[in-house]
């Protein structure tokens, strides 16, 4: 099965007018899951890194599979308050409110190449406050990966000139 069949569209989600795409049936299917990994694999393999980071929850999905693949580590870039130990934190703005990411302050060592992933590349406001973790961490951001791209929201343009992968725009 073709893993881009398998994106459902959930109108109204999480507020009145958002149009939220949803990957979660692709993890179902064993065949539309290896796919979409595989992509990524072939988009990615040519970008140089020592860690991917993966924004919760769809970016562990995705992020820990291909780190697995690649043999290079993971790391969970998480929501507020659901890490223990020493954490960094940004804040951002999503098209529809804010929120805050977190990160172990030991996660990278200074100098660590990170790839970037999630599931959807919107505003830009998730994978900047991401990216400004791993650089206070002084970590090097050598990429970015996205399933889908909502280039109406022009997200892209917020986020410099990283290497970005997106499967699908939309």
């Amino acid at each position: 099965m073709n893993y881009r069949e398998s994106i459902r569209e959930i109108p109204d989600f999480p507020k009145e007018g958002i149009i939220f795409k949803d990957i979660t049936p692709i993890f179902k299917d064993p065949g539309a899951f290896t796919g979409l990994i595989d992509e990524l694999y072939e988009e990615i393999k040519s970008l140089e890194f020592d860690y991917i980071a993966g924004i919760e929850a769809r970016g562990f999905l995705i992020g820990a599979p291909l780190a697995l693949k690649m043999g290079k580590g993971f790391i969970p870039i998480r929501k507020k308050g659901k890490l223990p130990g020493e954490i960094i934190r940004a804040e951002y703005e999503l098209e529809y409110g804010s929120n805050v990411l977190e990160m172990h302050r030991d996660a990278i060592e200074p100098g660590s190449k990170v790839l970037i992933i999630d599931d959807l590349l919107a505003t830009g406001g998730t994978v900047g406050a991401s990216i400004e973790m791993v650089t206070e961490l002084q970590g090097t951001v050598t990429g970015l990966a996205f399933i889908i791209e909502l280039t109406f929201l022009h997200g892209r343009e917020k986020l410099g000139d990283y290497p970005l992968v997106s499967l699908i725009k939309d």
